[in-house]
């Protein structure tokens, strides 16, 4: 059965940097910013998805890059298996499942709408709040001058459709306006967006892995993120410096602590609200959802990332990969159960095996 494994890499995505249309290109003194590539595939994670997907298709590697269209059209795959972010825009995750579509090919995870509305977290927040999930207090805001008087201080300062930590650093977390107006100018002319300002929460940081769907999802042991462990007088956020520049293979950040050290009141609070945001925002076969508890202790929804990072190696600190170890999957099984829980909902016959939809989450690959 073949299967095509869709992917941005770092070095594809990059020949996309100035490819961007009208004053939104940047030219040799106004470089994009550093971390521009900070959700592209590394050739290591694009290689361990690969050999983990060999185990039950013959696999063909696409890179996300605007000639995949026809390449896809020319592959007819039974599966598609995507990874791919692309650069630019709150639709960037959404090109590859809309043109997947477009060909009637099946493919893992969430399909184009949910992908947009979750990278979009404005959009994502207001459906959260029509729900009454509960989410931080935010306002949206296009430039420096357009800033609203009753900004809710201290606030935190990030690009609206960014993930990775990208554009979050040591210093978004702002107490007042000379601070606020600084990074919104800051932020807004670095990724060329608006940003989104919410309420900084001041407790205890998690992240939850899911794995499955409707209407019985896994949710992984939850992960929590050690503020303690940052250098002195860092900022209590998980910040591009703590993803990036403090923590390496070399020396790695001791950030996290999997299973967290949870009460089973907190761990049933965070998993239920877990659960309510998945199945709102109608996310399919996998995810990891961000929580931070408010002053009262209450969990927040902060992030959704319905197309997860990856990163195959224990000492790159890839959270959702943490997570699916601490329940005892192995990076390969943990690829092959999104795979399988893809062909369950499109009913298609794995390894031998008609997997339906309603019992997709209890089947095995054997």
């Amino acid at each position: 059965m073949k299967a095509a494994l869709l992917y941005s890499s770092k070095t594809g995505m990059a020949v996309s940097l100035n490819c961007r249309p009208g004053e939104d290109r940047w030219d040799e003194e106004d470089e994009p910013p550093l971390d521009m590539l900070a959700e592209c595939d590394s050739d290591e994670t694009i290689s361990a998805v690969r050999k983990s997907l060999q185990q039950c298709f013959q696999v063909f590697p696409v890179e996300a890059d605007e000639r995949a269209y026809a390449r896809l059209k020319r592959l007819k795959p039974a599966l598609v298996f995507n990874i791919a972010e692309r650069l630019y825009g709150p639709s960037r995750e959404s090109h590859i499942p809309t043109i997947c579509e477009m060909l009637g090919i099946p493919y893992t995870g969430s399909d184009p709408l949910t992908l947009g509305i979750c990278l979009d977290k404005s959009r994502a927040k207001e459906i959260l709040s029509y729900h009454r999930i509960p989410n931080p207090e935010f306002r949206v805001i296009e430039s420096a001058g357009e800033i609203p008087v009753d900004v809710p201080l201290p606030s935190i300062v990030k690009p609206l459709y960014e993930g990775s930590s990208k554009g979050i650093k040591d210093n978004s977390v702002v107490r007042g306006e000379a601070e606020l107006r600084e990074r919104v100018r800051e932020v807004t002319a670095l990724y060329r967006q608006p940003v989104i300002v919410e309420r900084f929460l001041s407790g205890r940081e998690f992240t939850v892995g899911v794995l499955g769907n409707y209407p019985d999802p896994e949710i992984l042991p939850i992960v929590e993120i050690d503020h303690s462990q940052l250098p002195s007088g860092a900022t209590p956020i998980y910040s591009y410096e703590a993803k990036w520049i403090w923590d390496t293979p070399k020396k790695p950040l001791e950030i996290f602590k999997c299973p967290a050290d949870i009460t089973k009141d907190l761990r049933a609070r965070i998993e239920d609200i877990v659960r309510r945001t998945f199945f709102v925002l109608r996310i399919k076969d996998w995810a990891r959802i961000d929580v931070r508890l408010d002053e009262r202790g209450e969990p927040n929804i902060l992030e959704v990332n319905p197309l997860p990072g990856i990163l195959p190696n224990p000492e790159d600190n890839s959270c959702l990969p943490k997570a699916a170890r601490a329940a005892g999957y192995t990076y390969t099984s943990l690829v092959l159960r999104v795979a399988e829980e893809a062909c369950g909902r499109y009913g298609i016959q794995l390894r031998g095996r008609a997997v339906g939809a309603a019992e997709g989450r209890a089947a095995s690959i054997e």
